[in-house]
């Protein structure tokens, strides 16, 4: 499923965000209460209701750990590092 891009780095280059995580995961919240801070509203899996979702996060990231943010298809670990770049490198895009 491809959604429209509406986030862009502070220079301008569109961003595709989509966030893996579980209810279970402390961390997980972490970032997903930065993301509602921001005002944020991003393509979120739930690696534990989606059993495609926990495939693709291993297919694609090379292990099942979350939470863990694909930007434009590389994914990025760590809540703290996760939250770090969603408030310095995202803004919504402007048409």
């Amino acid at each position: 499923m491809t959604q429209e891009v509406a986030y862009t780095t502070p220079s301008g280059e569109p961003l595709d965000l989509v966030l893996y995580k579980s209810d279970y995961c402390f961390f997980c919240h972490r970032v997903l209460g930065t993301l509602a801070g921001l005002g944020l509203e991003i393509s979120v899996r739930d690696v534990n209701s989606d059993p495609d979702a926990r495939a693709t996060l291993v297919r694609e990231g090379g292990k099942s750990q979350v939470p863990c943010l694909f930007i434009n298809g590389t994914p990025l670990y760590e809540s703290a590092d996760i939250s770090e770049f969603l408030q310095s490198q995202v803004k919504l895009r402007e048409d």
